[in-house]
């Protein structure tokens, strides 16, 4: 039990007993005045009753608060789930759109990647056809030169030896 709810109750048990202990007191009658009449009655019994009465009010006040605080806390939690599952549903349109955004920006990649290579593999097959054209035209130079060379070196030869058969 909580602080308060036990110190009321103690309180009430405090009054109850102190009427149980003092009833010849609260019942004996008095002459009471009404303004406008007197009359006799147990001033005790009275206040007694009045005491119930304000202690009933009260509780049935306590109530009514506490049953209105739980329906709006159950509103609010009803609300809160209602938001939440929004939120949710946002969080996950959102992730959607995100990986479509990323398999379209990874597809573009891959697009752009396969264009590069099929472009690199071009200028790649170009210098190469090109250095075998320079290869060839080296070594057809070289034979030429070699093949000059080799003639000069048959003249020179000749010239000195002419009884040499070729």
């Amino acid at each position: 039990m909580r602080t308060r709810t036990l110190l009321l109750l103690v309180v009430l048990i405090a009054i109850g007993v102190f009427a149980a202990i003092n009833w010849t007191a609260i019942v004996a009658p008095t002459t009471l005045s009404l303004l406008v009449t007197d009359v006799q009655a147990p001033l005790g019994l009275i206040m007694l009753g009045v005491t119930a009465l304000v202690t009933l009010l009260f509780l049935l006040f306590v109530v009514y608060l506490q049953t209105s605080v739980h329906l709006d806390t159950r509103r609010h939690t009803r609300e809160l789930q209602g938001q939440r599952e929004l939120a949710d549903k946002a969080e996950a349109s959102r992730f959607t759109e995100l990986r479509a955004f990323l398999e379209t920006e990874l597809r573009k990649l891959a697009e752009q990647s396969g264009a590069a290579q099929a472009n690199m593999t071009a200028r790649l097959d170009q210098v190469q056809r090109e250095l075998g054209a320079a290869i060839l035209q080296t070594e057809n130079s070289l034979s030429a030169y070699i093949g000059e060379l080799e003639d000069r070196m048959h003249r020179a030869d000749d010239g000195r030896n002419p009884d040499r058969p070729d």
